[in-house]
């Protein structure tokens, strides 16, 4: 647990925000996360602890040694920072289709906020997500905007950029930056399963030891 907390999930993380943020354009360049993926990123938090996959008491408490408090914060704002640039990877970088997977994501946070689902749940619904995103931007949107090589797939082309006013049509990703993203996003979602989280039982004992003690009248003396 100490070595997964101290070296292991940092390592992770990190790797995962210089490997998400790595654009291998002329010239090579490491893009920070964009404001909007930072607020997607805090959102996501308060999802993982919601839902038992991140239990904050696991890393950071009292009682824990100051080393000990000091790895659990490393965890913390490591993983912080790969889930914002995580959130930026799979956005286009401009367009229409940029507004509506900004759009999308949040909508999708604030209903799982509210669904509040279990662990495993939540898991698979963020792993269908960041995979839908990426499928969207690195295979559809990267499909539409490669340059045309017969005459159907130019006029289709031509067909989309005339209905969008030309806001589909993206800057085509090296084919190298799409396995690159495909392994970021494998690694976050490898780091997230590792985390310190509360068991789906547990959640449910709490749950009804809170209601047990709440349904109790206190004692008198």
């Amino acid at each position: 647990m100490a070595m997964r907390e101290a070296v292991w999930l940092p390592a992770l993380f990190l790797t995962v925000v210089l490997v998400a943020g790595l654009r291998l354009g002329e010239p090579v360049a490491l893009v920070p996360p964009s404001l909007f993926a930072l607020v997607l990123a805090t959102m996501l938090l308060g999802v993982l602890v919601q839902g038992g996959v991140l239990h904050p008491d696991a890393l950071m408490h009292q009682r824990r040694e100051p080393v000990a408090n000091l790895n659990g914060a490393l965890v913390l704002a490591s993983l912080f920072l790969a889930s914002a640039q995580a959130f930026t990877l799979v956005t286009p970088d401009a367009g229409l289709f940029r507004g509506m997977v900004s759009v999308l994501l949040l909508i999708l946070l604030m209903q799982t906020l509210a669904a509040a689902p279990s662990r495993d749940r939540l898991l698979r619904s963020l792993l269908i997500t960041f995979g839908s995103a990426f499928l969207l931007k690195f295979i559809v949107l990267a499909g539409l905007s490669e340059p045309a090589g017969g005459r159907m797939t130019r006029a289709l082309q031509a067909l989309f950029d005339a209905a969008t006013l030309g806001t589909v049509m993206q800057a085509v990703p090296p084919p190298a930056e799409g396995y690159l993203a495909f392994l970021a996003l494998a690694l976050l979602m490898i780091g997230l399963a590792l985390l310190p989280g509360v068991t789906d039982r547990a959640r449910r004992l709490s749950a009804h030891d809170g209601l047990t003690r709440t349904a109790l009248p206190e004692p008198v003396e």
